[in-house]
């Protein structure tokens, strides 16, 4: 079972997502069996930011100054066969997810549920750097996206 603990520092995300907690939760429920972890208590935390905070991150922590749609941080290198597991930390934000601006709640939802999709598979040791890997990376999260759907329909 995943559990995500769901901090906002920026106001703007109440006006989309109303209870997100419940809400990144439930598209944890909808995952493929083998993302599912059912014997397992799997934990990370998603920080709900915007461009200034991210931008200050990502210069921090990837030497980067620049902001970014999503940062992922991995607890662990590889992931440890326990019962227990801390996943890492993910912040998402809300400027680059309400671009443009006159988007619809649903499609909104629908590129929030993406991006988390793919930080969730960065915690999960998926990379992107080369092509093969980039293939590798898209394929499972469209499959993720697929599942999930159904809920945001």
């Amino acid at each position: 079972m995943i559990r995500v603990n769901v901090f906002s520092e920026e106001k703007l995300w109440n006006k989309k997502i109303k209870k997100k907690e419940i809400f990144f939760n439930r598209i944890c429920k909808f995952f493929p069996k083998k993302f599912q972890f059912k014997d397992k208590k799997i934990y990370l935390t998603l920080l709900l930011s915007n461009n200034k905070n991210i931008k200050k991150l990502n210069k921090k922590f990837k030497n980067k100054n620049k902001h970014t749609d999503i940062l992922s941080f991995p607890f662990q290198e590889k992931l440890k066969k326990t019962k227990e597991i801390y996943l890492g930390d993910i912040i998402i934000s809300f400027n680059y997810m309400n671009k443009p601006r006159n988007l619809n709640n649903k499609n909104f939802k629908e590129k929030v549920i993406k991006i988390f999709i793919h930080g969730f598979l960065h915690l999960l040791g998926f990379k992107h750097f080369k092509s093969n890997d980039y293939k590798i990376m898209h394929n499972e999260e469209e499959k993720i996206f697929k599942s999930v759907k159904k809920f945001i329909n």
